[in-house]
């Protein structure tokens, strides 16, 4: 996987809406998952309703036409309502060092 382009997005949600906000990201997840640039995405929820967006794109051009599409703009748009404030954060896999259950 070196090369995998990661998005990290942490993003402040109304304590009152969390429940709404989850159902709201995984129907914008099953649609972007199918996107042939994204390998996988994942939703990590923190004390105090702070979420953590987690996606692997193939590479960093990839993810950059994506995120200028249109039909992202649709899905920021579905999202927006549950967020107080959005931070992203990208990098690239450097090294991933291998595990027992690696072998």
């Amino acid at each position: 996987m070196t090369g995998v382009f990661r998005v990290l997005l942490t993003m402040r949600v109304d304590p009152d809406r969390g429940a709404e906000f989850e159902r709201a990201w995984t129907e914008v997840a099953g649609v972007v998952g199918r996107e042939p640039a994204n390998l996988a995405q994942e939703l990590y929820r923190e004390p105090g309703a702070v979420y953590h967006v987690v996606t692997d794109w193939t590479d960093e051009e990839s993810f950059r036409r994506f995120e200028t599409s249109e039909a992202h703009r649709g899905h920021r748009a579905r999202l927006d309502p549950f967020r107080r404030a959005v931070r992203m954060t990208t990098m690239r896999l450097v090294h991933r060092s291998p595990t027992g259950r690696d072998a």
